[in-house]
């Protein structure tokens, strides 16, 4: 079982910065993929950025690849989205999650955190 648990958000202006901090609890995070995904009101749950348990291989979508950069460190359990170049089309609800999978793109992500608001204004 792993808990994840999302910090970071906040209302920013469009053109500027955030850095997301996720927390995960239990000793096995380094087994796992992780991932950040997003949801805004009325769309669908879409996958941001994934990063492979090294972190040596990541995956971003193409609506923030080049803006957004996405870490981790295993030996204190965590992951972080740096997001920068803010659009308000960034809008949305950010969370994390922790899967496994023969690839980064076929990750099956069997637990999410509860997320974070992320506001960009125009």
């Amino acid at each position: 079982q792993v808990q994840l648990v999302e910090s970071g958000g906040g209302l920013v202006q469009a053109g500027g910065s955030l850095r997301l901090s996720c927390a995960a609890s239990g000793r096995t995070f380094s087994t796992y993929t992780m991932g950040w995904f997003r949801q805004a009101p009325g769309k669908e749950r879409e996958i941001v950025a994934a990063i492979n348990r090294s972190g040596g291989n990541t995956y971003y979508a193409d609506s923030v690849r080049g803006r957004f950069t996405i870490s981790r460190d295993n030996a204190k359990n965590t992951v972080a989205l740096q997001m920068n170049s803010l659009k308000s089309e960034d809008t949305a609800v950010y969370s994390c999650a922790a899967g496994s999978g023969v690839t980064i793109t076929t990750t099956q992500y069997y637990y999410r955190g509860q997320g974070t608001q992320v506001t960009v204004s125009s």
